[in-house]
């Protein structure tokens, strides 16, 4: 069985820029989870003393307090600079574009319609920003029920697909009397997407390697099931089943945008060594 990893996966320059600020805060902590990386998290912690605080009213003036790669709402962030607490933000700069143009088009009488998961802390940070409040839709359906005025501005989480983003945009168009789209979904991620789906068509079998609460590794799996209906979402090597490969010719695999390199490396080397016949 021949193994092929996708054209493009894996770390994004966020990622590996908010890894990077951590390793140099050494005795510090991430307000939530850095990345949606739970091994990397762990490692961070092992090897520089990063730990995590999941409530921000839990640091102390003094603290340093490393803002996730996905960002946090701006009210908090407000907090946690006026009660003394050295912030040092890891926020992805694809996640503060659309925070900016929240705000600003809010602030111009802008309609907010915002695409993507409500839940996801991204959306969070990013809705807001807008000072009238935000509208966040995960679909044509959802639109269906919102009045909206007839100036909107439209965003989108960075880790959604790009189709499912045009959608939303062409419900809009005809109905409003003016819609301005931003493109806020990150290249790494469409670059990813697309490697994966180009990938997909031709194995057998997909492994999609990355947190199981991350959005765009879900997303990737989404896209790999679609082409290969034998795709897997695994977050390491120990969550592989030899049998999955039985009769296999193609393995492909692909991994989410806060995968770490040595994650991706260990599940090679186990489909290699017990998965292979």
């Amino acid at each position: 069985m021949k193994i092929e990893l996708a054209e493009s996966y894996g770390f994004c320059f966020g990622v590996k820029r908010a890894i990077k600020i951590a390793e140099e805060h050494q005795n510090s902590a991430t307000y939530g989870p850095l990345i949606h990386n739970s091994l990397e998290i762990k490692r961070l912690d092992q090897n520089y003393n990063v730990g995590l605080i999941e409530n921000f009213k839990e640091f102390k003036p003094g603290d340093t307090a490393i803002v996730r790669t996905h960002g946090i709402p701006k009210n908090e962030l407000e907090e946690l600079t006026k009660t003394g607490v050295d912030v040092v933000d890891a926020t992805c700069p694809y996640v503060t574009k659309p925070q900016q143009i929240c705000e600003k088009m809010s602030e111009e009488g802008y309609d907010i319609v915002i695409f993507g998961d409500e839940k996801h802390p991204e959306i969070k940070g990013v809705k807001s920003y807008a000072v009238n409040g935000a509208h966040v839709v995960t679909s044509v359906k959802d639109l269906e029920e919102i009045k909206l005025g007839e100036h909107i501005a439209l965003v989108a989480q960075t880790t959604r697909k790009v189709e499912e983003y045009l959608e939303i945009a062409s419900y809009l168009i005809p109905r409003h009397k003016e819609v301005r789209v931003f493109n806020t979904i990150c290249n790494a991620t469409f670059e990813n997407q697309e490697a994966a789906r180009k990938l997909a068509k031709r194995a057998d079998i997909m492994i999609v390697i990355g947190g199981k609460n991350s959005s765009n590794t879900k997303q990737l799996f989404s896209i790999a099931k679609e082409g290969c209906i034998n795709s897997y979402h695994i977050e390491n090597e120990d969550e592989l089943e030899c049998s999955w490969f039985e009769g296999k010719e193609l393995c492909g695999i692909t991994a989410g945008a806060s995968t770490p390199d040595w994650v991706i490396q260990n599940v090679v080397d186990k489909i290699e060594k017990e998965c292979q016949k």
